[in-house]
């Protein structure tokens, strides 16, 4: 289960937030009474496919150094995400619709999402944000913005306690429609960092 925690919540994070990476510019800043959730949400919802590239660093309590991976996030709608890490070692994770399949070391096994309803909920949370419903999204988490359109920071901090137990709080950063990077920061003080950057053509 723990493994699971570590991997999911990097993996559907740093994609459901493709549609932002490679979308059009917002329009110019407009004052920050203009700015906030639902302007976010609109904008993070143009897009419903994306392709970006991604390099993170987790930082793990039994670890002296972070461990560094990069590779590719691919979104396709409406619930086919992946990340494919090629860096250090090559891993595969895709999540279809309710099934989660990795594959690595030669190996692969598909997870059933409705043997974990916490995750369930979180999975289902982002699917909110991908379809800019801002109400789906805030059965799960406290949404807040800072900033303006040029540059803000959302953050998702869990409403449920299950959810709790296992991300304390979600930090993306970016400008416009596209994201610098995500933090993702767990209950158990581990945290992730995904700095993300277009993917070349």
């Amino acid at each position: 289960m723990r493994r699971i925690r570590l991997i999911l919540p990097a993996l559907v994070l740093g994609v459901a937030l493709l549609p932002a990476m490679t979308g059009r510019a917002l329009a110019a800043d407009s004052g920050p009474a203009a700015w906030g959730v639902d302007q976010l949400m609109s904008a993070l919802a143009q897009r419903k496919s994306g392709r970006v590239q991604f390099t993170e660093k987790k930082y793990l309590a039994i670890l002296e150094r972070p461990v560094e991976s990069s590779g590719e996030l691919v979104f396709v709608a409406p619930d086919h995400l992946e990340k494919r890490t090629v860096a250090p070692k090559p891993e595969n994770l895709v999540l279809d619709g309710d099934m989660m399949t990795v594959e690595r070391g030669g190996k692969r096994f598909t997870l059933p999402l409705q043997n974990y309803p916490e995750i369930a909920a979180f999975i289902e949370s982002i699917r909110g944000t991908l379809a800019g419903n801002r109400t789906a999204l805030e059965r799960y988490y406290k949404l807040g913005v800072e900033g303006r359109a040029s540059r803000w920071t959302l953050t998702l901090t869990p409403a449920d306690s299950r959810m709790a137990a296992i991300i304390s709080q979600v930090r993306i950063d970016g400008a416009h429609d596209a994201l610098d990077s995500v933090e993702i920061r767990q209950a158990d003080g581990d945290r992730s960092v995904m700095k993300i950057r277009p993917a070349r053509p």
